[in-house]
């Protein structure tokens, strides 16, 4: 607050100032800049210790008189030790919360402070359009404080059955929006859309309604002649497949892969967290056949005009999962299989064959410990034994047996 006492301004000496501030004491400043004529607060604030500024209002509209009062309010609630901006704050919540925000706006407003966080670009896209599908129609114009289980219901069982999956998605986004307006003052209770222990008592379980669609895979005992056919080939897509394939990567990880993230010399590719499904660093141990696949690519390294180890059509673009699909097709002489099957290729052929044991296959494929006490104290990720694997796994599709 300042130190000069309040009410020191003329209503003529406000009416002629031009242009920067000009404090009437008390905190209280007049603030021009351009065509905007502001009132100001300026105080220390007594919860967090910060100095803090409030607008009061439009000097426009506001006379000085007018601004006295509310600087004057607003002095009594830091002598009481409140911060004025806090109390705004939660006088706005209070008066959504009796006007009655409705679910569609809280459920725009929460996709759009928390899809930035996101990993998927698309993310935003597909909240809004299921809910627009399913939910808007069924309630989305309610005041969010009184949607109930009933209206959650009215949503879900038309597709429960026929769209399990769909539909437990569109859950578990109904529910975390609700929690979110909780959090913001504006709905108080229980959420209507929790599954445990609620939904669980009316719905049946996805898990038998929903059978699990597993991504079509090649035998491994195909993938020599798969590998075979693919070798040939002088296109990026039957490249990035065959690397795909000895790394037992992702597609996405694949295709977005950058030399930077290679380390030649250690013959490793180091895959960031972000880009991982499971939200951590990944090592990739590299065998001969997968490094001699970043010698074919390296002509392209400097021409490309990106970092991309796979470059697409589009300069700076990586190649289209599709693009990765049809090389596949081509060489596997059917559509019946995909990309991220190659996945599962690998794991049934370290599994049926004794490759390793089960930790050092899981290991290469990235995936999560279920056990979460085993996964607290698991450390390694098992590269060195997974360096003899992967080299094993190439000579395999190459048509050796070791």
């Amino acid at each position: 607050m300042s130190r000069l006492p309040p009410n020191r301004l003329t209503a003529l000496q406000v009416s002629k100032h031009k242009s920067g501030g000009l404090c009437d004491g008390g905190g209280l400043w007049l603030m021009v800049a351009g065509g905007s004529r502001l009132w100001e607060l300026r105080f220390k604030s007594p919860t967090t210790g910060t100095r803090r500024q409030m607008s009061l209002g439009s000097a426009h509209s506001l006379s000085l008189a007018d601004a006295r009062m509310r600087a004057a309010e607003c002095r009594k609630l830091l002598e009481c030790g409140l911060d004025p901006i806090e109390e705004r704050e939660k006088d706005k919540a209070t008066r959504k919360l009796e006007v009655g925000v409705t679910f569609e706006e809280v459920a725009r407003r929460y996709i759009k402070e928390q899809s930035p966080a996101w990993k998927d670009r698309k993310a935003a896209d597909t909240w809004s359009g299921s809910l627009s599908l399913h939910v808007f129609p069924v309630f989305g114009a309610k005041a969010v404080k009184i949607v109930d289980t009933q209206d959650v219901l009215a949503a879900l069982r038309p597709i429960w059955a026929e769209k399990t999956e769909t539909a437990g998605r569109l859950r578990g986004r109904i529910e975390r929006i609700l929690d979110y307006a909780r959090a913001q003052g504006w709905r108080e209770g229980e959420n209507p859309a929790r599954w445990r222990g609620h939904l669980s008592a009316t719905l049946p379980a996805p898990s038998k309604l929903m059978k699990v669609q597993h991504h079509n895979a090649i035998a491994w005992s195909e993938i020599t002649s798969v590998m075979k056919a693919l070798r040939p080939s002088e296109g990026i897509a039957a490249k990035a497949v065959r690397f795909c394939c000895l790394t037992a990567a992702r597609s996405g990880e694949v295709r977005n892969c950058l030399w930077s993230e290679i380390d030649e010399a250690a013959r490793l590719w180091v895959i960031p967290a972000e880009k991982m499904k499971a939200g951590r660093e990944h090592r990739v141990p590299l065998s001969d056949d997968a490094m001699t696949i970043l010698d074919e690519m390296r002509p392209l390294r400097d021409t490309a005009g990106s970092d991309l180890v796979f470059p697409g059509q589009r300069r700076g673009k990586p190649l289209s999962d599709v693009a990765l699909s049809k090389a596949l097709h081509l060489a596997a002489g059917t559509k019946d299989v995909t990309v991220h099957g190659l996945r599962s290729t690998f794991r049934d052929w370290a599994a049926d064959t004794n490759a390793c044991l089960r930790d050092v296959a899981e290991a290469a494929l990235a995936h999560a410990v279920e056990n979460k006490v085993e996964a607290a104290y698991r450390r390694s990720d098992l590269l060195d034994q997974r360096r003899p694997l992967m080299e094993a796994w190439a000579a395999y599709c190459r048509g050796i047996a070791i």
